[in-house]
């Protein structure tokens, strides 16, 4: 591997790396970067909470390690992307609907089968996030991270519960339009009416109130910005 510095952004899933893997390259290409998929959300995963969360990303880090032969040194930076999915939403927004086999989730509320298992859930990513979000570093390594919501379908496609298959096929049409026009790429993350035009910290106080976790927002463009202009 290159001894250049080593930017690792962690997604959620394959349709996700296959949406953004490239804009993101060319736009740190000053950089080797490498983008790891983490399948799941590590954030709302059973034994994940407030302690233990910070070493589930320390797992990730390490098999990264791994399988890349690097060190701690090595990484620049730490990008993780997550999905909201509402966690933050009132348990009274939860409702329970015999009939969804799956979580369906609108820009009210998240209509489920379980709903004591859904609160559950929320409370876990809550958890997760209000740690997360308020850290500078992982295991040595800068760390931030950034948040669609209420997840990156909605985001990217402005779609709600798309089956795996549309996810591929949404994900390889996204793909083919930005890729080769990063910085229509950088304006439609930032300057789109999603686009959550605030400071870091400001714009995870905002995705936390009333029902934005379930609202299309998304703070990313800050990313992209501050590395558009260094």
């Amino acid at each position: 591997m290159s001894r250049r510095k080593i930017i690792l952004v962690i997604v959620e899933g394959p349709s996700d790396r296959d949406a953004l893997e490239i804009p993101i390259t060319r736009i740190f290409n000053r950089n080797e970067v490498k983008v790891h998929v983490e399948h799941g959300d590590v954030t709302s995963e059973q034994g994940a909470n407030a302690r233990t969360i910070l070493a589930k990303l320390g797992e990730i880090i390490e098999k990264f390690e791994g399988r890349y032969s690097v060190k701690r040194r090595d990484f620049q930076e730490i990008i993780h992307i997550v999905d909201m999915d509402g966690a933050y939403i009132p348990d009274s927004a939860v409702v329970k609907d015999l009939t969804a086999e799956n979580p369906i989730y609108s820009l009210q509320e998240i209509r489920t089968k379980n709903v004591t298992e859904m609160i559950e859930r929320n409370m876990r990513k809550q958890n997760c996030l209000n740690r997360l979000s308020t850290r500078d570093r992982v295991s040595s390594i800068p760390y931030k991270i950034y948040y669609m919501s209420s997840n990156l379908d909605h985001v990217l496609y402005d779609k709600l519960n798309s089956s795996d298959e549309e996810k591929e096929n949404d994900s390889r049409k996204f793909s083919t339009q930005y890729n080769n026009d990063i910085k229509g790429f950088i304006n439609f993350m930032a300057d789109s009416p999603f686009s959550v035009k605030m400071p870091y910290k400001e714009s995870w106080e905002f995705i936390k109130e009333e029902k934005h976790s379930l609202e299309r927002y998304t703070n990313f463009g800050i990313c992209l910005t501050n590395s558009s202009t260094d």
